[in-house]
């Protein structure tokens, strides 16, 4: 007979982000492996620097979470903005990535404020402002 471990939820969550950290570090040792030419290649085809491609994956996937939500919060609909101005979306997800306010934004973002501070911190400010669709 199998005995089964209860986990706590605190103790689940543990696991869930250990295992999520080992597959991002995976990621960073595959990307280690291209080689500098076609690294290069990959960081043209997405307009960004080799070094910037290169620091946007040691962020992570979920390094530019906080923009659709902040988008929605103000009434953008990102999927237009997407189809209709690709390179600027892409440009405010790489923006988003690298900004250093995350804490601020995400705090702003749940308690529902967002749409009413985020012009005090957010790098994306100006783009958004000059979409013409604050609210």
């Amino acid at each position: 007979m199998a005995t089964q471990i209860k986990t706590s939820p605190l103790g689940e969550r543990a696991i869930n982000l250990f295992g999520t950290w080992l597959k991002h570090r995976q990621e960073i040792r595959e990307l280690r492996e291209i080689n500098s030419g076609d690294f290069a290649r990959i960081a043209q085809e997405l307009c960004v620097t080799p070094a910037e491609l290169d620091a946007f994956v040691r962020q992570g996937p979920h390094a530019s979470d906080e923009l659709p939500r902040l988008l929605k919060s103000l009434g953008i609909d990102e999927a237009t903005l997407s189809r209709t101005q690709p390179l600027l979306q892409r440009d405010m997800v790489r923006v988003c990535a690298a900004c250093q306010q995350k804490a601020r934004c995400d705090h702003d973002l749940d308690a529902g404020t967002a749409a009413r501070h985020y012009e005090e911190y957010c790098p994306n400010a100006p783009t958004i402002d000059g979409l013409g669709q604050k609210p």
